[in-house]
């Protein structure tokens, strides 16, 4: 299926306090299109897949490799497979991550 209304994605709410997603499945890679409630905090973590993390709307900071930074629209993070990394909506936001590959735990 080459389009895809991310309204015809199934809305999955609160898989962390705050933050709602749809997730698309192309056949290496995953899309996560997150809407995050202001105040909400990504505990600190690791996964094999290398992630891109692009914020639409709003503000968010990213700790990467213990290296913090204020994501607004126009920055792209690049995260590297395995690296710890945590974060927090200073606003509420919008962002896009794209993780490669495939994140099977995501698939419902």
């Amino acid at each position: 299926m080459p389009f895809i209304p991310l309204t015809d994605v199934k809305l999955q709410q609160n898989l962390l306090p705050g933050f709602d997603v749809r997730f698309v499945h192309s056949e290496n890679m995953t899309f996560a299109f997150w809407n995050i409630k202001a105040g909400s905090l990504l505990p600190e973590h690791a996964h094999p897949h290398e992630q891109v993390a692009n914020v639409l709307e709003g503000e968010f900071e990213l700790t990467i490799d213990g290296q913090t930074q204020r994501v607004t629209p126009g920055t792209v993070a690049i995260i590297p497979g395995n690296a710890i990394h945590s974060g927090r909506a200073i606003t509420d936001c919008r962002v896009v991550d794209v993780f490669h590959p495939v994140r099977e735990d995501y698939r419902n």
